[in-house]
């Protein structure tokens, strides 16, 4: 996983936008992992953030909760952090922030466990996008013509 993130990083502190093989691949592109693309879109999910940069406002930097609290008390409690505390940051899907004692005694299940379940609940809640039968019905048409046209494609 570290290296996915360092190969992400390099990427987007390069100025990269768009970024075709970001998730899933393994051993140099040869194999891919469910487990790791569920993680690796996770990561996605960190760097749309981290490319968002810092906002420097009054309201970022949170002046209202320094006026209501002052300096050296612990912020938490403010009005302003009651509004803010769920969209401050990005939050992990996969991460698991319970201290080590609590995560090792309730099974200590690792992020690899963590994406196998997640990839298997994206897979069974998949539908099918709504597609307009006759879209459906030239894509098809056009599949079957591609193919009769290339002796050595699969059938």
């Amino acid at each position: 996983m570290s290296q996915a993130m360092m190969s992400m990083m390099s990427a987007v502190n390069g100025g990269a936008n768009y970024i075709l093989h970001s998730a899933g691949f393994l051993d140099g592109l040869l194999s891919m992992s469910y487990e790791k693309f569920v993680m690796d879109t996770d990561l996605c999910g960190a760097m749309h953030s981290f490319l968002k940069g810092v906002e420097v406002t009054e309201n970022a930097l949170a002046f209202e909760a320094l006026a209501e609290k002052g300096p050296g008390e612990h912020l938490f409690g403010t009005a302003h952090t009651m509004r803010h505390y769920k969209t401050a940051y990005w939050d992990s899907e996969l991460n698991d922030d319970r201290t080590f004692e609590t995560w090792s005694e309730t099974g200590g299940e690792d992020a690899m466990t963590r994406a196998n379940v997640r990839w298997k609940q994206i897979l069974a809640g998949f539908q099918d996008p709504p597609l307009d039968e006759g879209i459906d019905e030239g894509l098809r048409d056009f599949i079957a013509a591609k193919k009769a046209s290339m002796p050595d494609a699969w059938h």
